[in-house]
């Protein structure tokens, strides 16, 4: 097959790929992009440990064809905080120890920012649900949730929007 030209934002950056066809957003962010923030686990949208935001929603980078972000915003765990320090969600996840081995979290992290992108003030059921189709082996999801809940404690409006 021969590869065809992509071009989205990723992180706020302007890309331009070529891509073979089958090619999913997530081998092109990983192998063409560098940015191996997003894991690979299941390679099924099974595990949510390649979650990224795609205009702002929470996506599947493994079941995501990287040919369908044409013209689209990318946010990537790599994209979280900027110059002025950490995103308030990446604090909270250090300070309340909902980082154990690091597999799921960035998953967890870009699943956590769809939702306050979309309802800044999410009740534990809403995060709940939010966090629903992402799996830790390691912290029982206990630590997580009130990561989020700070987050959002700490933030009163959509915390800052994809770049």
């Amino acid at each position: 097959m021969s590869k065809r030209i992509v071009k989205f934002r990723v992180n706020g950056e302007e890309v331009e790929l070529a891509v073979e066809p089958h090619w999913t957003l997530l081998e092109a962010l990983r192998e063409e992009l560098d940015l191996t923030g997003t894991k690979e686990g299941c390679s099924e949208g099974v595990c949510g440990s390649c979650t990224v935001l795609v205009d702002g929603a929470p996506v599947r980078a493994c079941l995501t064809l990287a040919l369908e972000v044409e013209g689209r915003e990318i946010l990537t765990v790599e994209g979280l905080g900027g110059p002025d320090g950490l995103d308030p969600l990446q604090r909270a996840f250090i300070e309340r120890g909902a980082v154990q081995c690091g597999f799921c979290t960035s998953g967890m992290l870009m699943a956590a920012k769809g939702l306050l992108l979309e309802n800044p003030n999410p009740s534990q059921e809403d995060i709940k649900r939010a966090l629903a189709g992402n799996i830790c082996r390691c912290t029982g999801y206990i630590k997580i949730i009130e990561a989020v809940e700070e987050a959002a404690s700490l933030s009163p409006t959509p915390i800052h929007e994809s770049r």
